[in-house]
């Protein structure tokens, strides 16, 4: 079994320092193979509030997780309008990363992260032909039996949150084009502070055979139809599991686990699965 640890929204300048120590203390219990975070370190992309994300990751590192990010539109500069277009992901890539699309291999699973913040979209996130290539090219390295896994901050597909709608990413068929070419079996993103998990196909008939998972906001303070959250995934032959760990007040506690066989071409929720421990 392979275990990741999925975080999204840390929001660094807009968090909650309970929430912080409490994503530590869970990830050392848990024991993930690796950790993802997908996205928006910062609330504002100042330098300080990239000092303290980077010192997250650096405890996180310390005790031997491996991490791996992605930016998020939070990450771009929104006032300093020089550092936005010229630099935008400078302070990023000192920080946090220099590789804004990193690529990890574990035993039989493959994870591939790209960067879909945009300084001219401002919120929305984009994708372009150059991604899309680096997609296949990455993942056609990888052994056709592994479980591929890509991670962005910006959701491929649009997302109902409560009353409203989280747009798709930009240049949706390029995505798609990427995703099915590809042969990825799995989406990890964020951005819409939203814990959510189901067949893409159930979004856009012709991705079916995807699971997209989304991740709320790990430690942010800002909130959307749910309390703060995170992700475990346990993957196994033929099948996924997703826990969503919900902060309870004092900590967070596992309290929703979905599992996902793979079945004629797509993901089926099987059913409640006991949570992850």
């Amino acid at each position: 079994m392979t275990r990741i640890l999925h975080l999204s929204d840390l929001h660094f300048g807009a968090h909650d320092d309970r929430l912080v120590e409490a994503v530590d203390w869970q990830a050392d219990q848990l024991k993930p193979d690796l950790i993802v975070i997908s996205g928006d370190f910062t609330q504002r992309a100042r330098t300080e509030q990239f000092r303290d994300a980077c010192a997250f990751l650096d405890g996180l590192r310390e005790r031997g997780h491996e991490v791996l990010g992605v930016p998020g539109n939070h990450d771009v500069p929104l006032y300093d309008v020089l550092r936005r277009f010229l630099s935008p992901l400078a302070r990023y890539r000192r920080f946090i990363d220099d590789t804004l699309c990193p690529f990890i291999e574990l035993p039989g699973v493959a994870v591939l992260g790209i960067n879909t913040a945009r300084s001219l979209t401002f919120k929305d996130g984009r994708i372009n032909q150059d991604q899309v290539a680096f997609i296949s090219e990455t993942f056609s390295r990888t052994p056709s039996e592994s479980f591929r896994i890509l991670v962005t901050h910006h959701p491929l597909f649009a997302l109902r949150i409560g009353d409203e709608v989280e747009r798709a990413i930009g240049r949706q068929e390029l995505a798609l084009n990427a995703i099915e070419d590809s042969g990825v079996d799995m989406l990890l993103a964020g951005h819409a502070h939203h814990a959510v998990s189901q067949d893409a196909g159930d979004l856009v008939t012709r991705a079916g055979g995807v699971l997209v998972v989304q991740a709320g906001t790990a430690t942010s303070t800002r909130v959307r139809e749910q309390e703060q959250s995170f992700n475990t995934i346990d993957i196994v032959e033929g099948s996924a599991t997703i826990t969503v760990h919900a902060w309870i007040g004092e900590d967070f506690k596992a309290k929703d686990a979905q599992r996902y066989d793979w079945r004629e071409g797509r993901w089926v929720l099987r059913k409640t699965a006991e949570p992850a421990h």
